[in-house]
């Protein structure tokens, strides 16, 4: 899918994606009490990019955490943007966020941050050369340390164990159970449109993109995370 498309699948999406995804809460806290703590070391004003920031989740826990952090908001859809914008004005922390519809390269290319989240993002990369890049250009907005966290959907697609951990995920999704179609028809959506590949690979593309060897520190179902610091300063 490319990437006008895939914009256009989310700015569909925007008004109902929360409720789409509400069985998933369950997971999307665990990780967020996860990341709480990866980024418990930052400066108490630090500055955090949320690439991809849909509407909002990680920005509004970290927010409300993190009461003197600022914050950038990048979202190609603007409409998802939009729902995030909506959110920092009702929960009162939208005088700390900047929000940017677009892609990395519509920011200011002098600002740095303490931190950067990604997720559920760099999936939808499907050339690998592609996915290597989004991650640099990340490194290169990040102080030398800086700490990203990112997450993706990611299997071994050829064994045993993704076909089990595709059902699980998708029954996760559906509270009305998985009809055998429903999973061919999942499988054969993600084969086309997600770039799901085994862990080591997606720790491996973000480590040839200037970070330290990434962390694994999550998993539920397909869903897993990494945390990593910048090794340097990259060259913009």
């Amino acid at each position: 899918m490319h990437s006008e498309e895939l914009k256009a699948v989310f700015d569909q999406q925007a008004l109902g994606y929360d409720k789409q995804w509400a069985r998933l809460a369950p997971i999307r806290d665990g990780l967020h009490f996860l990341l709480e703590i990866i980024f418990a070391d930052l400066p108490v004003d630090a500055r955090i990019l949320c690439v991809g920031a849909g509407t909002g989740a990680e920005l509004a826990y970290l927010a409300l955490t993190f009461p003197r952090w600022r914050f950038t908001a990048v979202d190609p859809s603007g409409a998802m943007l939009n729902v995030c914008r909506q959110r920092a004005n009702a929960e009162g922390y939208s005088t700390r966020c900047d929000f940017y519809e677009g892609y990395l390269d519509s920011l200011p290319s002098e600002d740095r941050y303490d931190g950067a989240t990604c997720f559920l993002v760099s999936q939808f990369m499907l050339a690998q050369e592609v996915r290597s890049e989004f991650f640099r250009a990340i490194a290169n907005r990040l102080v030398p340390g800086g700490v990203l966290a990112s997450s993706d959907l990611a299997s071994d697609v050829g064994s045993t164990a993704y076909d089990a951990l595709l059902r699980v995920w998708l029954n996760g999704m559906s509270s009305a159970g998985l009809q055998p179609e429903a999973l061919e028809r999942a499988r054969a959506a993600y084969a086309k449109d997600v770039a799901i590949l085994p862990p080591k690979r997606i720790a491996s593309i973000i480590e040839s993109a200037g970070f330290e060897p990434p962390v694994q520190f999550f998993q539920a179902g397909l869903m897993h995370a990494w945390f990593s610091k910048c090794a340097s300063r990259q060259a913009t």
